[in-house]
């Protein structure tokens, strides 16, 4: 009986450690989509993620190989809701994908991808068709990530091409003809690498239109 109960809490152990490896995949792959979207840079009171499995399917999920491909996938379709909750944010016209790399760590990265799709002023910037890199720059100063401008390359691009508009901590002479063709198509890139370490993230954004304010200032009508 001893060895009966011993055996069951083995188990359960087991079983245990197994459902938080996966919750904490799970919370991996929020942190690196949901929790990198920006619209407004305000919090919902109500935001949630349930994912459920019922086993209606019969497929089973047994090799760490499958485990992988779950997580794969979970993953892919994370990426795709983040793009389409920033896309269709209050009034855009546009979706921003700012890409970080080169920083100290992922951490730095995440609060530089994120500073700067969050940024008001970068937003509104990218409604104008302004590349204007001052304010990629800034976002990326005032993140708290640590960070060297002096190392740093921004390339803007889209379906329309691409524009360096930084290189080296300096801003480039650019065509303002081809980045206003950039910043016209709806899914606009942005790219920051500071030249100091692997860190990479991604973030999504959305611009600021006039629509958005209209929106929210008739909210409660």
């Amino acid at each position: 009986m001893a060895a009966t109960k011993g055996g069951k809490k083995a188990v359960t152990a087991v079983r245990r450690r197994r459902e938080r490896k996966n919750i904490e995949r799970g919370a991996a792959h929020i942190q690196s989509t949901f929790n990198m979207v920006s619209v407004d840079g305000d919090t919902s009171t109500n935001d949630t993620m349930i994912l459920l499995a019922n086993g209606a399917s019969g497929v089973e999920v047994k090799t760490e190989e499958d485990k992988a491909a779950l997580a794969g996938l979970i993953e892919h379709i994370c990426i795709d809701m983040a793009r389409r909750i920033a896309s269709d944010g209050e009034g855009a016209t546009h979706l921003i994908v700012v890409e970080s790399y080169g920083l100290p760590t992922e951490h730095d990265a995440r609060l530089v991808a994120k500073a700067i799709a969050g940024s008001t002023l970068f937003k509104a910037a990218v409604f104008g068709r302004d590349a204007n890199w001052g304010r990629i720059m800034a976002a990326a100063g005032y993140s708290g990530a640590d960070v060297d401008p002096t190392k740093a390359d921004c390339i803007i691009k889209s379906s329309a091409g691409e524009v360096q508009v930084m290189k080296d901590g300096f801003g480039t002479d650019f065509s303002e003809e081809l980045a206003k063709a950039v910043l016209t198509e709806h899914d606009i890139t942005v790219i920051v690498d500071f030249h100091s370490g692997d860190g990479k993230a991604v973030a999504y954004g959305c611009d600021l239109t006039y629509e958005y304010v209209k929106i929210n200032g008739d909210y409660r009508t």
